[in-house]
């Protein structure tokens, strides 16, 4: 029993030692991994806190700057890499009356249409081009570098292609200092006289010979076209004359007729929305035909030009010129401070091509509008008759000194400026910099696109805005009529850093065309003949209007009264 008693107290010893030694072991590793594990996750879940705190205030930051920033303007949507251009391809309209349709759809004055990677801005509010052309005119004032531009131009070379730069201030320079000056326009207008005789001579031998149904349009082109070649070569058209009835009358040669036309062909496609002007990687293939149909007028209309360019170079190095008798001399002789030429072949080239181009355009187009207008409502001609008989009288024949006093027949121009405009658009304005106007975001490298017909039939800011009336252009108080409008409710000249050096020879030009024409002869409709209704849809008063006009003419003056 005792020994028993001694055997359970021994084991109840041995388990207490046990428990003591259980108790006081310790496993350094195993707790030492899980400090460690314990400590890496407490850092890891640090940095993720950190990290969805930062995301979270960027997350804010842009939100809050995205919902103060101004949005681009409204428009389709658009494709990757593309853009719009599968839209304006397929549309079976031209390119301009889509996005006018596009935008009166939208209900907006301004649209934002990307077309490659371009951000197309159409404008038809006057409010809006105002911002554009007068508060940022400055960040508005630069041109694309596109296909066409640089066909036309031949690699940028003259005044209204070049991008803005230090080319673009030289060429400003010479255009209104030495070639549209006011010294040069005075300088060389008995030129312009000599064309305005030549007009009515010209249509006088048509009517004695019986030749009473006039071609408007080529009467308006080609005497635009002698005014500025007698005032840039100090020649004009040449013509065959054939003599029918005893008496003589002259045509344009073949070749001097593919010229003008070559040379509307290459206004027609000039910034025409050309798939190669945004996509200018896919120019090689030539998908809508515009490169080889620009590159053969081109070919045309510069052909006699560069050889009498070429010629005169010639003559003037040679010492057989010594005075200045018309542009192309101005342009010839300029030199810089150190004596060298200013332009050289190619830039003097490029630059006469640029006179032609603009000068013959808006005058031809505005009086054959004008006059099938008057023909359509015979009291506006009547009354712009009376006027230029009443100013002048009927012993001699208007003169360039009349033409401030002939308010109501500039009135009737500027309204056809107005509700007829040669181009849908104007040259695109490409932005500098990022912009805001208005309310829009307008990105760097944007092309803005006022438009003539959107601002000129703006129902908005023209009472009856497509009905033909020419006193709306004159005011009670009386004052000069003149073609520009500084509140751009239309657009006839370009204004602004951009803006037209010539607006007053562009004028001067199409006031004495009218002003002769309407002097010289009775007009009336070919008998049969329908009205002109200029007004039913976009094509029928720009360059897609291909068919000529012809009105009847009858000498209203004393047969010595024609020169």
């Amino acid at each position: 029993m005792e020994s028993a008693i001694n055997s359970v107290d021994r084991a109840f010893r041995n388990h207490k030692e046990i428990k003591i030694m259980i108790r006081n072991f310790k496993f350094p590793n195993i707790f030492y991994f899980f400090q460690m594990v314990s400590a890496f996750f407490s850092y890891i879940t640090t940095l993720w806190q950190i990290f969805f705190s930062i995301i979270l205030k960027i997350t804010s930051k842009l939100l809050s700057i995205t919902r103060n920033k101004p949005l681009l303007p409204p428009g389709p949507k658009p494709w990757p890499i593309v853009g719009c251009i599968p839209q304006m391809v397929l549309n079976k309209k031209p390119a301009f009356e889509w996005i006018h349709k596009l935008m009166e759809e939208m209900d907006t004055e301004i649209a934002c249409i990307r077309l490659g990677n371009v951000h197309v801005i159409p404008v038809t509010s006057p409010e809006l081009a105002c911002l554009f052309l007068k508060n940022q005119d400055s960040i508005f004032s630069s041109r694309p570098i596109c296909m066409s531009a640089n066909l036309v131009s031949n690699g940028y070379l003259n005044l209204g292609s070049v991008p803005m730069g230090d080319q673009w201030m030289k060429r400003r320079r010479i255009i209104s200092s030495h070639v549209l000056s006011a010294t040069s326009f005075q300088w060389l207008r008995h030129k312009r006289d000599e064309e305005a005789d030549h007009l009515l001579r010209f249509v006088y031998h048509q009517c004695i010979n019986k030749c009473l149904v006039i071609n408007l349009r080529k009467v308006t082109r080609y005497y635009s076209a002698n005014v500025i070649k007698n005032m840039i070569f100090s020649k004009r058209l040449l013509g065959k004359s054939i003599i029918q009835n005893g008496g003589p009358l002259v045509e344009l040669q073949e070749d001097q007729e593919k010229q003008i036309d070559a040379i509307f062909t290459l206004l027609e496609y000039f910034h025409s929305f050309s798939i190669s002007d945004y996509l200018p990687w896919l120019s090689g293939f030539d998908l809508d035909g515009h490169k080889a149909i620009i590159k053969k007028a081109f070919a045309i209309a510069t052909k006699y030009i560069d050889l009498e360019i070429d010629e005169r170079i010639h003559i003037w190095k040679n010492g057989n010129k010594t005075v200045e008798e018309d542009i192309l001399d101005v342009l010839i002789i300029l030199k810089d401070t150190n004596g060298n030429p200013m332009l050289n072949d190619k830039e003097i080239k490029a630059q006469v091509l640029e006179l032609m181009l603009a000068t013959i355009d808006n005058p031809s187009h505005a009086v054959e509008c004008t006059i099938k207008e008057m023909l359509n409502q015979p009291k506006i001609m009547q009354r712009a008759t009376e006027e230029i008989d009443n100013v002048i009288g009927s012993n001699r024949l208007v003169q360039e000194s009349d033409l401030p006093q002939l308010n109501y027949v500039k009135a009737c121009i500027k309204e056809s400026f107005r509700l007829h405009p040669l181009a849908a658009f104007n040259v695109p304005h490409v932005s500098i910099s990022d912009s805001v106007v208005g309310e829009y975001f307008i990105p760097k490298g944007s092309a803005v696109l006022l438009s003539r017909l959107g601002l000129g039939r703006n129902p908005r800011v023209w009472d009856d805005p497509m009905k033909f009336k020419p006193e709306r252009h004159i005011s009670e108080e009386g004052g000069d009529v003149v073609f520009t409008d500084s509140e751009l409710r239309l657009l006839s000249f370009s204004i602004g850093r951009r803006g037209c050096p010539g607006v007053k020879l562009g004028s001067t030009i199409t006031t004495m065309l009218l002003a002769r024409l309407l002097q010289g002869f009775t007009w009336s409709l070919p008998s049969n003949s329908p009205g002109n209704d200029l007004t039913n849809d976009y094509p029928e008063c720009v360059l897609l209007c291909t068919m000529p006009f012809f009105a009847e003419a009858k000498p209203r003056l004393p047969k010595d009264m024609y020169p």
